[in-house]
């Protein structure tokens, strides 16, 4: 005998089929790619200028070296002086406390974001050894979420957060391909129904969006322009999980070094002056390690690439220590900032300490394996470690050198404390 439907079960709306969802997630998804990376691009023209008049146009009125030891003192230090004095007057202090935070975080109150970005601007211009990344993905992931609650309410939160952090991944990297890696590894951990490429779709039209619009205006490029890897030997095999896994050394070095500088500075229990006395720290160790371990590190990294001859391995090896160093000072002493930029900047010049040590190891093996080591230390990021380090080469052939190296290198990193902490100073495991 038949069962009778119930009499409701007409009323139950069915779900959309999977493409047409998907289809209508195109608009916004793209939307928002764009406005992630006008902002990371708004934040950039303003740096830029400003960099030019703190570290040309004013040494030059002086007649003060541009990058001398007394100048660069001097400006980190006023950098840091400066940001204190923003973060202070500013709503919401711009933002929680930059140890306790990671790449994507629950979004801020949308108040929060002009500080931040303020204070974005003069550590980028200012010198300090921080990128943009994290400050920039807090921003968006606020505004996209301010505006994705408002407009369309009935979508899930966690959507405009994945969103919002794909746009800005997709523009910092130039490709969506970052986004979709980094992600896939944070979707991987959730019980959530549904196929990868389903949950990475919206993401990775807003990383295609972000990418292209930066692309398009800015025209970035990783690409280091190194010699070409030709051939594999067993020789090789050696080098490159010794490298990672001497970078993977260096990065556990600064990670556990952070909760301890950490406390050190919340002891002045005032930002002004835990951020004067870091930016006097940094200038002292810009002046030790020289201009190039100033700033976000990206820039500086291509001048180290283009002339591997041109420093000895002591003195490559001194700027990946100075370099770790200030990214431990910056990350804690209260500027805001991201840590992948300085830490590449660490690991190339890991790599070219490595060669110069051995000029039988290929040069772009030993780069991209030193920031690979590094980078997985730093961030716990398999995927983006992996494909940060391979795109500085754009080099196929030293794909699977790089997937054995990450071996050896993440049993060293694997169960370590992580750099970013817990609200009470404890580090994260």
């Amino acid at each position: 005998m038949a069962i009778e439907p119930a009499a409701d079960s007409a009323a139950v709306p069915a779900e959309p089929a999977p493409a047409r969802r998907l289809l209508l997630l195109m608009v916004p998804a793209l939307a928002v790619g764009v406005v992630s990376a006008l902002v990371l691009l708004g934040v950039s023209l303003l740096a830029e200028p400003l960099q030019d008049v703190l570290w040309e146009t004013l040494p030059d009125a002086l007649s003060v070296g541009r990058y001398s030891s007394l100048w660069m003192i001097v400006m980190l230090t006023a950098t840091g002086l400066a940001t204190g004095l923003v973060i202070r007057a500013v709503p919401g202090r711009a933002g929680p406390d930059p140890a306790t935070t990671g790449l994507v975080d629950p979004p801020l109150a949308p108040g929060v974001v002009p500080g931040l970005l303020a204070v974005t601007v003069l550590t980028l211009a200012g010198g300090v050894s921080l990128g943009p990344e994290n400050p920039i993905t807090a921003a968006n992931i606020a505004l996209v979420y301010w505006a994705g609650r408002r407009f369309a309410p009935g979508a899930p939160a966690a959507l405009w957060v994945a969103l919002a952090a794909a746009g800005t991944i997709g523009a910092l990297f130039g490709t969506p391909v970052a986004a979709a890696l980094i992600l896939s590894e944070t979707l991987a951990s959730r019980a959530e129904p549904g196929a990868l490429w389903d949950r990475l779709f919206g993401p990775l039209a807003a990383g295609a969006a972000g990418a292209l619009t930066m692309t398009l205006t800015a025209h970035p490029s990783f690409d280091l322009s190194l010699p070409d890897y030709t051939h594999t030997d067993w020789g090789d095999l050696l080098s490159a999980c010794v490298i990672a896994s001497a970078g993977a050394v260096l990065g556990l070095a600064a990670v556990y070094a952070f909760p301890y500088t950490h406390r050190a500075f919340r002891t002045l229990r005032h930002p002004v002056l835990a951020l004067t006395l870091g930016g006097l720290l940094l200038g002292l160790l810009g002046a030790l390690g020289g201009h190039l371990t100033l700033f976000k590190g990206l820039d500086e990294v291509k001048e180290l690439a283009a002339d591997p001859g041109g420093w000895s391995a002591g003195e490559f090896a001194v700027m990946a220590v100075v370099k770790t160093a200030a990214l431990v000072i910056a990350a804690t002493c209260g500027f805001r900032g991201g840590r992948i930029f300085p830490a590449v900047f660490s690991g190339v010049a890991l790599g070219l300490c490595a060669h110069a040590l051995a000029d039988g190891v290929p040069v772009a093996l030993a780069v991209t394996c030193g920031v690979l080591g590094v980078l997985l230390a730093v961030t716990r990021q398999g995927w983006l470690s992996l494909f940060t380090a391979a795109v500085l080469a754009a080099d196929m052939n030293l794909l699977p050198l790089l997937c054995v190296a990450t071996l050896p290198a993440w049993l060293l990193v694997t169960g370590r404390p992580q750099m970013q902490l817990h609200a009470d100073g404890t580090p994260l495991r």
